[in-house]
């Protein structure tokens, strides 16, 4: 395999770091795109960009914090710019499955000119451990909006594989990949997997997304968080789409996903949800 070098934005995040490791693992070349790396990448100094992009092959994008948000449809097309000009052959964008915001910078991509594959996830497993559901899954209580949502949960680590995949084999070139579970599971079923495994009592509450909202303000979260919070509960968990179970992970990796009782357990044996945050 010829050794390429390859920027990973968002390398130190959930499934940068993933895909990093297995990268370095083939023995490419690896520059990590990320606010403390050299050179710098940051999504709101797009002047920085020629310098992390320089000398690049091809470019992992993961756009923090969300697609959806307001300024990413026009970061994804000045980094599209900024990648041609610097010579990269091959953009993989993650995207999120059922977000329609998403899908106007899954086309910027696509008509870029340049080489790429699409790459839609459904919700994290790791949501409940790296992310905003590990404090409620260690206070023992989660209360959420959308209680019977149908999420077909993915794993960072298939994300990951697939990802790594796509930007080192040529044949996931101009590919739209879907990634799901094997089954949906809603947040209560979720919880009650988590609680079975980490062998706790976690209570599940069903809450409005007016009230979750009141709550994260109440807590003194950022109201651009609380925003993008709100729109996933609303529009992305209301869309019929992100229900549908896909087969592309088995499709490309020869294997079934990760499911989600396998996470559980996982998890369960790095003590992440046995821990207690201090109480300020």
């Amino acid at each position: 395999m010829e050794t390429e070098n390859i920027l990973v934005i968002g390398g130190t995040g959930k499934t940068g770091r993933r895909i990093v490791a297995r990268l370095e693992a083939l023995g490419h070349n690896i520059r990590i795109g990320s606010r403390s790396a050299t050179p710098i990448f940051d999504w709101h100094k797009p002047e920085n960009w020629d310098a992390t992009l320089a000398g690049m092959d091809k470019v992992y994008i993961t756009y923090q914090p969300d697609l959806a948000v307001p300024g990413a449809l026009e970061a994804i097309e000045q980094l599209v710019k900024v990648s041609k000009r610097a010579n990269v052959k091959k953009l993989v964008l993650l995207s999120g499955k059922g977000e329609r915001e998403a899908q106007l910078c899954e086309q910027v991509v696509i008509h870029s000119g340049l080489d790429y594959t699409i790459v839609r996830a459904s919700w994290f497993n790791q949501n409940f451990s790296e992310n905003f559901l590990l404090e409620p899954i260690l206070d023992g209580l989660v209360a959420l909006p959308q209680a019977e949502a149908q999420i077909p949960w993915v794993d960072t680590d298939d994300i990951a594989e697939v990802a790594t995949k796509a930007l080192t084999e040529d044949i996931h070139n101009g590919q739209i990949y879907e990634l799901t579970g094997q089954r949906t599971l809603t947040f209560k079923d979720a919880v009650a997997e988590i609680a079975k495994a980490s062998n706790r009592d976690i209570a599940f509450v069903p809450i409005s997304v007016k009230e979750y909202g009141d709550g994260m303000r109440k807590a003194g979260l950022d109201e651009d968080f609380i925003w993008l919070i709100e729109y996933l509960f609303t529009e992305v968990l209301g869309n019929p789409e992100l229900a549908e179970v896909s087969h592309d992970i088995e499709k490309i990796l020869g294997r079934k996903p990760i499911d989600f009782s396998e996470y559980a357990a996982a998890t369960t044996e790095t003590g992440i949800w046995n821990k207690k945050i201090a109480k300020v």
